[in-house]
């Protein structure tokens, strides 16, 4: 591949819970891997054609800029929804404020961010220094334990695709990063979303078996079957059962001419 951008396009997704694993990834499949770090710390933190944000399974991926808007619809919406209610009962539980100050504080946590461009969560606490407060978590469970508002707050808003991560501090394996508002984006119908985002990832990687599809989304089974039926995926045959694959990927892979082998970072999409 020519730069970090069409890396992700093809893949549709970058896994980016493990910094390092982006750049290792787009490393692999460029024509010139001496410039994955700087190609794709300017496609991520300057040109803004890759967003790191919360995607599938509510975990973090790097997105062509483009997908952005599937992403949030097909995927973003549900998980967002859960991740409040959660927050407010565990806030709740542990006798912490309520939704309407939560909203207050996430209000001026965004208009920091509109003012600063880029900020910590430290430096986003000296604009609002609500985010420093503090409630127990699970109390009397095993597990119970402290969590600052900062913390929950900033990873909701990143679920909600109010914001984005933004340029880590230190080098590009960090993983202390800075916030930064999520660029806009369109309001797309979820049943449409989901359709195009189940397109792509099979398009790359099927033939895909309806758990598989249920796992990489993070989706209702119901869900997965009307994206199928939406995109007109067609049924192969797998020794794990039925697959199914876009429309006319049917036909057998040809075999490489020479056998290769490709070194993948452990997070790779594709692992």
């Amino acid at each position: 591949a020519a730069g970090p951008e069409e890396v992700a396009d093809r893949l549709v997704a970058l896994h980016g819970s493990d910094p390092t694993t982006v750049f290792l990834g787009v490393g692999a499949r460029l024509t010139d891997p001496a410039q994955a770090v700087s190609a794709t710390e300017r496609a991520l933190y300057e040109g803004r054609t890759l967003v790191r944000m919360h995607g599938m399974r509510d975990t973090v991926f790097v997105f062509p800029a483009a997908l952005t808007a599937v992403v949030h619809a097909s995927t973003g919406l549900a998980v967002a929804a859960r991740a409040r209610a959660k927050l407010v009962r565990d806030m709740a539980a542990a006798g912490a404020p309520d939704a309407a100050w939560l909203k207050e504080v996430e209000e001026s946590v965004l208009a920091a961010l509109a003012r600063r461009g880029q900020a910590t969560a430290a430096e986003l606490a000296e604009d609002e220094p609500r985010l420093r407060e503090r409630f127990a978590y699970a109390p009397g469970k095993s597990y119970e334990g402290v969590h600052t508002v900062s913390s929950r707050l900033l990873r909701l808003l990143g679920v909600e695709g109010k914001v984005v991560r933004g340029r880590p501090l230190g080098s590009w394996t960090s993983t202390q990063f800075r916030w930064a508002l999520a660029p806009a984006h369109r309001e797309l119908d979820v049943a449409d979303a989901q359709r195009e985002l189940l397109g792509r990832w099979l398009a790359v990687c099927g033939p895909a078996t309806e758990a598989d599809l249920k796992w990489w989304t993070g989706w209702r089974a119901a869900e997965v079957r009307r994206a199928l039926k939406a995109l007109g995926a067609r049924p192969v045959s797998l020794d794990e059962g039925t697959g199914y694959v876009v429309a006319g990927d049917a036909e057998p892979v040809a075999a490489p001419e020479r056998p290769w082998a490709a070194l993948l970072p452990a997070l790779d999409p594709t692992a």
